[in-house]
């Protein structure tokens, strides 16, 4: 076993297989549905500081705009007051990264524990941990893979692919489409308000034209393009999948959704307060480096 799996697959084959181990009708379906309520559970103060980046960023969309047009055509003074009005308000804009590289290695390793539960099953008590095995269920599922239930409600074969050697799978293709649908719906949720109406078309003639393009107007075209372009990936990467993969990712949308809403509809006094901490742990941070260097 390398190391890959024994940080990334190993967790999340356990956490799965004790989840599955009490399971009424040994469920896979439900425990996967399960598991990703658990991991968005988790991650929630993640989500709840990158909401908080998206809510500021939009409120501070009339103060970047100022210094847009305060500063024509000098893009360093630009840049450098943008960096001191994230700065004051405690906004990264990378920050949102975080949350993508901690849920890549669990898509990932996801993949990897389904991949041994269907085509791998003998190595299920090499990937087992010592304190499982004593549970019953989890006993039975060594000594007889093959009774492993890789189906949810007993309706679909979460192992199989949409479309695969056996045709079509019809729960199989909504599934997946109902990942790109709730992807869409996600990113439209956090999309930043944009009042530009032009088209990258626009921008480009504007370009040849010799007006300097104006870096908010190019970014609200690749962010639309992108909220059209990622669910569209991201059905044809489900199809090409087990469907297990596509219930992890639908209803982790799902759930997200409702985070993202509940979030975005916090008082925005609440919000402040949360910006006020980043704020003086930043400050704090910094006078720390500063005496550390003196």
């Amino acid at each position: 076993m390398n190391i890959y799996d024994l940080l990334i697959v190993q967790p999340i084959f356990n956490l799965l297989t004790l989840i599955y181990s009490f399971m009424p009708n040994f469920d896979f379906g439900l425990s996967v549905i399960l598991f990703t309520i658990i991991i968005r559970i988790l991650i929630y103060p993640l989500v709840r500081r990158q909401l908080h980046q998206t809510k500021m960023m939009r409120k501070l969309q009339p103060e970047l705009k100022r210094i847009k047009q305060a500063n024509k055509g000098n893009r360093q003074a630009e840049a450098l007051q943008m960096m001191e009005l994230y700065k004051k308000h405690g906004v990264s804009p990378f920050r949102s990264i975080g949350i993508l590289l901690i849920q890549l290695p669990i898509f990932i390793g996801l993949y990897h524990a389904i991949q041994i539960f269907t085509l791998h099953r003998t190595d299920i008590a090499k990937y087992t941990y010592d304190s499982l095995e004593s549970l019953p269920a989890i006993q039975n599922l060594i000594k007889h893979p093959d009774q492993f239930n890789n189906s949810l409600l007993g309706i679909v074969d979460l192992t199989k692919h949409a479309i695969g050697n056996s045709g079509i799978d019809i729960v199989l293709i909504t599934l997946a489409l109902l990942s790109a649908w709730t992807q869409y719906l996600m990113m439209r949720q956090t999309m930043p308000k944009s009042d530009s109406k032009k088209s990258f078309g626009d921008i480009m003639r504007e370009a040849s034209a010799g007006k300097q393009a104006d870096q908010s107007e190019i970014n609200a075209v690749i962010m639309q393009k992108m909220v059209t372009f990622m669910p569209f990936m991201m059905l044809l990467i489900m199809i090409s999948l087990p469907g297990a993969i596509a219930l992890y990712y639908t209803v982790s949308n799902l759930v997200a959704l409702a985070q993202q809403s509940y979030l975005l509809r916090q008082d925005e006094d609440e919000l402040e307060d949360i910006a006020e901490e980043t704020t003086k742990s930043n400050s704090t941070q910094a006078q720390a480096t500063k005496k550390t260097r003196t």
